[in-house]
């Protein structure tokens, strides 16, 4: 049964609170962060993308960089823009896209539950990822951006958040893409002590649905001040990282495609034949065709669609792995047919988000970039949760959540 810590937040006065939220550091590069802050001094990209701030071309994993994020934090902390709560509160974050909201509890998550596979993972890191955000927790002495955790639905939470929100938000504001953010605050004592109670005897799990690398460095610091601590008690603030946790009923992942640069030296004749006897392949025309069912894709090559629905044999819906339509794609088409064995390393494959449409399948292969593209249907939560619940690992780049949390309305100090 997970932890889930009430805290005192660091956040930012209201009146400023969208000038300074900021899309996640892993989902936009250097140049793109630059640009989205223009002169926004307040800009959270300051502190988790603080090589804008620094000359062009510096390693981003230099030390100046982490240094600079931490002056950049301290700055907005001392200037009196971010001020942190007098008790430890929980707080309701909340998220509206395309007339959907999914309300979420932020708490500080356990360490030791990660440890444990109390919180449960579906994907593998990257050793050079998770230094990079190690490091920025470490320099910064913070949890600066949130972790994006799932739970089994509950009754009783659902209402305790339904009771919260019938408060006015502390923020509540639309971000540039649209998208709603509001923020409440849970600060009475009765029903603080209700969630830590549910959350510790009534939820078995916390999944990470998105943030893997912040997950394991947040954890890894917080082991390192354990180790380095002869006083430690298990009560400090490291034993703890910031965390948003929705109900899974509440959350929708979306598609995660792949585009290649090439077809191995067949030629697409040659390549659809080869497909034929894994799938059954039929012509869509040049009109954008998407995935509706299970094991059901889209290719598009040479200004055509093509449906590929995969055969029977071709997959096994008792294995939570070997189910997936990113694990079909892999053993019957990557993999045997365009020779793409390490989809981590190789340079003839990448991954497109589904947020950014079909249309961009599209244009990638149309502008000669890329020779084919796929179309996936998305993975469910409920399949996330079982392979997770196995101990299994997803094949890369499976999962797409939208919308992304915002960095910057809530900070959780190692202090």
């Amino acid at each position: 049964m997970p932890t889930l810590k009430p805290f005192k937040a660091f956040r930012p006065k209201a009146d400023v609170a969208q000038q300074i939220a900021s899309r996640p550091y892993d989902v936009l590069n250097s140049d793109e962060a630059k640009q989205e802050a223009g002169t926004n001094d307040l800009s959270f990209y300051h502190v988790i993308k603080p090589e804008i701030d620094l000359p062009a071309h510096i390693d981003v994993h230099s030390q100046p960089v982490y240094d600079k994020a931490k002056e950049n934090l301290q700055h907005l902390i001392v200037s009196g823009v971010l001020l942190q709560d007098a008790k430890p509160c929980y707080y309701i974050y909340a998220q509206t896209m395309n007339g959907k909201t999914q309300y979420g509890i932020v708490g500080g998550a356990s360490v030791e539950d990660y440890e444990n596979n109390i919180i449960k993972k579906h994907e593998l890191t990257r050793p050079d990822k998770e230094e990079d955000r190690m490091n920025h927790v470490r320099y910064t002495n913070f949890n600066a951006e949130p972790v994006f955790f799932a739970f089994k639905n509950h009754v009783e939470i659902d209402m305790i958040i339904h009771d919260a929100i019938l408060l006015d938000p502390i923020y509540n504001f639309v971000s540039q893409d649209g998208v709603g953010h509001h923020v409440w605050i849970i600060e009475n004592d009765a029903k603080i002590k209700r969630i830590e109670y549910l959350f510790k005897h009534e939820i078995d799990y916390l999944y990470v649905a998105d943030g893997h690398h912040r997950t394991a460095a947040a954890a890894l610091v917080g082991a390192e001040r354990r180790k380095n601590n002869p006083n430690h008690t298990g009560n400090e603030e490291y034993n703890f990282f910031l965390s948003v946790n929705f109900p899974a009923n509440q959350l929708t992942i979306i598609d995660y495609n792949r585009v290649v640069t090439d077809l191995n030296g067949l030629s697409v004749d040659e390549f659809i034949a080869k497909l034929q006897t894994s799938f059954d392949v039929e012509h869509k025309g040049t009109q954008i065709y998407k995935p509706t069912v299970l094991h059901n894709f889209a290719l598009y090559v040479e200004g055509n669609w093509y449906s590929l629905t995969a055969k029977t044999g071709t997959f096994n819906d008792a294995d939570p792995i070997g189910v997936l339509d990113v694990t079909i794609l892999t053993e019957q088409i990557l993999s045997p047919i365009l020779n793409i064995e390490d989809l981590r390393r190789s340079t003839r494959i990448d991954f497109v988000g589904g947020i950014r449409g079909l249309g961009e399948l599209q244009k990638r292969v149309d502008s000669g970039e890329m020779k084919a593209a796929f179309a996936l249907f998305p993975v469910s939560m409920e399949q996330l949760m079982a392979i997770a619940d196995n101990d299994c690992i997803m094949p890369p780049k499976t999962t797409w959540f939208e919308p992304k949390l915002r960095s910057g309305l809530l900070l959780h100090s190692l202090e």
